[in-house]
């Protein structure tokens, strides 16, 4: 077997360390610099009142309550065999995030995490992140499909029949997730890991749910006052009806985390057309979302992973 001395294991470690970050700097100005990128002189006519800052004000609240809940809800579930600190959540929370940027719906993330403790720890560490991502997928999927059948009332986007086969399907799911739940692939099952899920205190789980409601809350209503902020002033239940879908159908679709915006942008774009809301103020404002969510984090993120150490605990 090949072993590594430590000068070379540590010349590796900044290496990968470096690619991550120059990677993710790299394919973050190309998106915003790039022939296809919005007009940003436009967005310059957009602050012409005190309503614009209020607005802008409560959007970058809101983004903050976004990744600092999630912060906490990291913190939360790993209190479970550990108590860890706000800023070591923080600093979890954010590495994780950049080095999953160029990995399928951020799959990375479960790896990048478990790096952080130790190597007996690595399978709790991967469950932890599967419950603390799985209740956001469950309720953007219930939230999604509920606003996908508002919005398609008001504007028929979809046929009837599609939208019926569509819940067919999620209910389909269910019952065979619930039927063959103990069916053993390489010794998990569905059962093993809901009792593994029903292990966790009580106080944790609560947690974790109210977390979790807080930021799709957060994010959902980011993107309805990014609208606002670009005059768009349609009633409140068809723009959150159609936000919601859009989440859902977006974050469905295989993707990368930094192609995120692309993906969601062109969902948004036929969804919000139907509305007759301008094609630029859509692409704008998924953007403006992606530059706040994806960006800011994976930048503050950077700092992390260059901060990094692989042998903070044994391993």
């Amino acid at each position: 077997m090949i072993t590594l001395s430590r000068k070379a294991k540590h010349f590796l470690t900044v290496v990968v360390k470096l690619l991550i970050v120059s990677g993710a700097f790299y394919f973050i100005y190309s998106r915003l610099a790039g022939d296809n990128s919005p007009d940003w002189i436009k967005l310059k006519d957009l602050f012409n009142g005190s309503t614009s800052f209020i607005l802008a004000a409560v959007i970058i609240t809101l983004t903050f309550l976004n990744r600092f809940l999630e912060i906490i809800k990291w913190q939360n579930l790993v209190s479970s065999f550990k108590e860890i600190k706000l800023r070591e959540s923080a600093a979890q929370v954010l590495a994780a995030m950049t080095a999953a940027l160029f990995t399928p719906n951020g799959i990375g993330e479960y790896a990048a995490k478990a790096l952080y403790f130790e190597k007996t720890q690595t399978k709790n560490i991967v469950f932890l992140n599967l419950v603390c991502n799985g209740i956001q997928l469950i309720i953007a999927v219930f939230a999604g499909l509920t606003g996908l059948a508002v919005f398609n009332t008001y504007y028929g986007i979809l046929p009837s029949s599609y939208l019926l086969i569509l819940l067919a399907i999620v209910f389909v799911v269910i019952v065979l997730l619930f039927t063959a739940r103990n069916f053993t692939l390489k010794g998990y099952s569905v059962q093993k890991i809901v009792n593994k899920v029903n292990a966790l205190p009580k106080q944790i789980h609560r947690k974790n749910i109210l977390l979790a409601f807080a930021r799709y809350f957060c994010l959902i209503h980011q993107h309805y006052f990014l609208f606002l902020l670009f005059g768009i002033h349609e009633p409140y239940p068809e723009m959150i009806a159609a936000i919601t879908a859009v989440y859902f159908l977006g974050s469905s679709l295989p993707t990368f985390q930094l192609f995120d915006f692309a993906v969601r942008g062109s969902v948004a774009v036929l969804f919000f057309g139907k509305m007759g809301i301008n094609e630029w103020v859509v692409v704008f404002a998924a953007t403006l979302q992606w530059l706040l969510n994806i960006v800011i984090p994976v930048s503050i993120g950077s700092y992390f992973v260059f901060r990094f150490k692989t042998n903070t605990t044994p391993r």
